[in-house]
């Protein structure tokens, strides 16, 4: 009896996948705790270790995604697919979840949204021309040997800078460096810590030896 054509793409999965479904996991994660942290008001010390137990898991998604290239490494195994995984993977825990505890912590100023959209698109673009240019950096070898800019999972000191604001309350109307009005919209000074990081992974003259 042929087994049901639905379980078809996880016998495709190699043991390293599923350490990248982790990773994105907990970035989905985190993207929910900024969520709910918005809809309960952020008023209670309970919203707000919610919100700190969601930032957590970012730093747990890096784990899962230096997990997953050692595991791949160890089984001698590797494809397009788990490639594309990972990306995928990155673009939410790395991209979209620390734009999204950003704005959950009161980066939500019109230019805010501006910055943290370009944030988002750069990582988006660095990992799109990190999987294009991959076989061309490897020099015909079987491993990438630097990152052009920035690797996205440095948006885990983002992360981090933001727990320690929550952790001192400093987060909504009492952001660090306050807010300046811009025109038709608000901006928040700290949200150019996001502007930097976006502009550091799309740059090319940054080359960081891949480990």
């Amino acid at each position: 009896m042929p087994r049901p054509r639905h379980f078809s793409m996880l016998r495709d999965f190699h043991l390293a996948d599923w350490f990248t479904l982790a990773n994105a996991f907990c970035g989905t994660g985190a993207v929910f705790a900024a969520m709910r942290f918005l809809q309960e008001g952020g008023a209670s010390d309970a919203s707000r270790r919610d919100l700190l137990v969601g930032m957590g898991l970012v730093p747990l998604a890096f784990v899962f995604d230096a997990l997953d290239g050692r595991v791949a490494r160890w089984r001698k195994v590797a494809s397009t697919l788990g490639r594309e995984l990972d990306s995928l993977a990155d673009v939410i825990s790395f991209g979209v979840a620390p734009a999204a505890l950003g704005y959950a912590c009161g980066l939500q100023g019109g230019w805010d949204w501006v910055v943290l959209s370009f944030f988002v698109g750069c990582g988006v673009s660095r990992l799109a021309r990190y999987n294009v240019t991959a076989e061309t950096l490897a020099d015909g070898g079987d491993k990438v040997k630097y990152f052009e800019g920035t690797p996205i999972p440095t948006s885990v000191l983002i992360v981090a800078l933001l727990a320690v604001a929550v952790w001192q309350g400093r987060i909504g109307d009492a952001l660090w460096f306050g807010v300046v009005q811009l025109g038709p919209w608000q901006l928040h000074p700290l949200v150019l810590v996001y502007a930097l990081s976006g502009s550091l992974m799309i740059s090319k003259t940054i080359r960081i030896p891949k480990p």
